[in-house]
């Protein structure tokens, strides 16, 4: 049996499964989604966003992309931000990481030539890493620069957010969303919270908007 053949024979039985459980399952989803939580993750196929918190469907709008990142000139991460907190409403926007990642063990390296636009997306990461390059340097292997580089990130991408005029907004006018960046750890399947900003938490004057609404 191929793949996509197991793939769709899981899903009629996963589908049958639910509909034993409750009868009203998918009926009740298709209505309306009102999840509380983005989640920003990693593409990585270890990482199941719904399934490490064993959550279930329509709990948690995703989005995810190589090593989790918050890049303010991408338009496909910002639509999505945009969506979650000014239509979705979400109280929540998680930006999860995990150990032993391989974009961020990548971005330590040199430049690959035959990855040009991995090499592009990369190249934010190392930005991070000359920023912190003598405490990571002073590390002594590279599983533990890749393992704080991995937390660095995270905290860099919560203020990515932080910087945007989405999420000043809603701080504004609404109070919220609670940013939080997570790690998880992949030897064990634990999440580990690294940093958490709140509604109105102090940002550099000089990523502030001046009259945002």
């Amino acid at each position: 049996m191929k793949t996509f053949e197991k793939l769709l024979l899981e899903n009629k039985a996963w589908a049958q499964d639910m509909v034993l459980a409750d009868p009203n399952f998918f009926s009740r989803l298709a209505d309306v989604q009102k999840p509380e939580v983005l989640w920003i993750g990693c593409s990585d196929s270890r990482v199941p966003s719904e399934i490490v918190v064993n959550a279930q469907p329509g709990e948690i709008f995703v989005h995810r992309n190589i090593a989790n990142q918050v890049i303010t000139t991408d338009f496909n991460s910002l639509s999505v931000l945009q969506y979650a907190v000014d239509v979705l409403k979400v109280n929540h926007v998680i930006v999860c990481g995990h150990y032993n990642c391989g974009g961020i063990r990548a971005s330590l390296k040199k430049q690959n030539p035959n990855l040009l636009m991995v090499n592009k997306w990369l190249k934010h990461i190392k930005d991070i890493y000359r920023l912190h390059e003598g405490e990571l340097d002073a590390l002594g292997s590279e599983d533990a620069r890749v393992h704080r580089l991995v937390e660095l990130n995270v905290i860099e991408q919560i203020y990515n957010l932080a910087h945007t005029s989405i999420i000043q907004g809603a701080w504004n006018q609404d109070r919220r969303p609670i940013l939080h960046g997570w790690v998880y750890g992949l030897q064990d399947g634990i999440i580990k919270e690294l940093i958490s900003l709140p509604p109105g938490s102090q940002l550099s004057p000089i990523y502030e908007y001046a009259d945002v609404a």
